[in-house]
C-alpha cells in the first residue's frame, strides 16, 4: 500500500498514479451552479464574446477574462456569481456592492449577479468600458529620451550621517 494523501485536495493518491488537483476548468467550476445561475453565467459569457478576441480560462476558483490582462473574473458561488469588473475610475450603483483600488489606475467593481435577467445595461455596459480600457490601464507609459537622461544625470544622495552622542 503504497501512496499517500495530497497536501492540497486531501485524497489519497496511488504511487504512480496521476495527480493534479490544481487544475481547473470552467466546467467544474460552473457543475454545481443552480438553474438560474447557470443561466446567468451563459449570458454574461455570450456578452464578454460578443466583444472580440480574449482569453477566457479558470485559475484556482475563479473564470478569468483576458485580452492582454484580465479586465474582469467571476468567482461562482452557491447562491450567487460574484462579478469582479476592473474599471479606470470609481462607479456608484447599486449593484456595485464593493471597490477596491488595486492599482493606481485600475479600481475593482464587485457585482452579485442572482439571476439571467441582471445581465444587461449597464452591468454589460460596464463590461464593455472595461474591455476596451484593458489595454491602456495595463500599458507602462513609454519613458521619453528626457526622463531617461534626467534619471541619470541626478547625483546620487550621500548617505546621511548618524550624529555622534557625547559622553558627559
Amino acid at each position: 500500500m503504497t501512496g499517500h494523501i495530497c497536501y492540497h485536495c486531501k485524497q489519497w493518491v496511488e504511487a504512480d498514479e496521476p495527480h493534479d488537483c490544481w487544475t481547473t476548468t470552467e466546467q467544474a467550476l460552473t457543475a454545481e451552479l443552480s438553474e438560474d445561475l447557470r443561466e446567468a453565467w451563459e449570458r454574461l459569457r455570450e456578452s464578454a464574446l460578443e466583444f472580440g478576441e480574449q482569453r477566457i480560462y479558470a485559475s484556482h476558483h475563479s473564470i478569468m477574462f483576458a485580452r492582454k490582462s484580465c479586465y474582469f473574473f467571476v468567482r461562482p458561488r452557491r447562491k450567487t456569481l460574484e462579478l469582479i469588473v476592473f474599471l479606470g475610475r470609481t462607479m456608484k450603483a447599486p449593484q456595485v456592492r464593493r471597490t477596491d483600488a488595486v492599482s493606481r489606475n485600475k479600481i475593482a467593481h464587485t457585482v452579485h449577479i442572482t439571476h439571467r435577467d441582471q445581465v444587461e445595461a449597464p452591468i454589460t455596459d460596464w463590461l464593455r468600458e472595461a474591455y476596451e480600457l484593458s489595454e491602456t490601464l495595463t500599458a507602462r507609459p513609454k519613458r521619453t529620451e528626457s526622463t531617461k537622461r534626467s534619471r541619470r544625470a541626478s547625483p546620487r544622495r550621500a548617505p546621511a550621517r548618524r550624529k555622534r552622542q557625547r559622553s558627559r
